[in-house]
């Protein structure tokens, strides 16, 4: 971790030498890594969103094999594989920026360049934000792509789940340095603009084969 830490203070002083800002160096930072990941998210937005589409029928086959779980299990699977949708599919990208954000909350905490250095509102990078606007965009943020990605007709159960992560992501955010903040809040715009794109395109949604 200490290598990727001193890799990414390498990365940052050549953004920083271009921007003249570790503020905005972040935002080129995440601009780039959530670049470097489309061929990554964009099958997991395709998968999500045949996902929202095919939520209507998986409701059908819960309430015709309701009594039968087995059977209901199996034509769920079925209808995800007739769509090429893999549920888990939306854990990658995030399990690969883990080492980022670990090795950026690193970096933050023990780069002596970027402690008092201030972006916007925020008075050091280095530390939580003060005036507590980071860790409420930081939320906010989360919560728009969360809905926007959400299927309709949902359990009641995921719907609060969908509520809790945002409340988690910025309760957290109030004590984690403000550049790691500033990463998960860009982080997120990013997604908000590419899922708005992405879910206007039309869908091809295969139907459930009865036995």
């Amino acid at each position: 971790m200490g290598s990727l830490t001193q890799f990414m203070g390498t990365i940052f002083e050549y953004f920083f030498s271009i921007t003249g800002s570790y503020g905005w160096a972040i935002v080129v930072f995440t601009l780039i890594v959530k670049l470097l990941l489309l061929p990554l998210t964009i099958p997991q937005l395709n998968s999500s969103r045949k996902m929202q589409e095919i939520q209507p029928q998986i409701a059908k086959i819960q309430e015709k094999y309701k009594n039968d779980p087995q059977t209901m299990n199996q034509k769920v699977m079925e209808l995800y594989q007739k769509n090429n949708v893999n549920p888990m599919s939306g854990c990658l990208p995030l399990l690969i920026q883990l080492p980022i954000l670990w090795a950026l909350f690193a970096m933050f905490r023990n780069y002596p360049a970027l402690s008092g250095v201030g972006f916007l509102w925020l008075k050091d990078l280095s530390k939580p934000d003060s005036l507590y606007i980071l860790p409420i965009l930081s939320g906010l943020t989360t919560y728009i792509s969360t809905v926007i990605a959400m299927p309709k007709n949902v359990s009641s159960d995921q719907t609060m789940m969908n509520i809790m992560m945002p409340i988690l992501i910025a309760w957290m955010t109030v004590s984690l340095p403000s550049g790691l903040g500033v990463y998960w809040v860009v982080s997120n715009v990013f997604q908000i603009v590419q899922q708005y794109f992405f879910y206007r395109k039309p869908g091809s949604v295969k139907g459930e084969t009865d036995s």
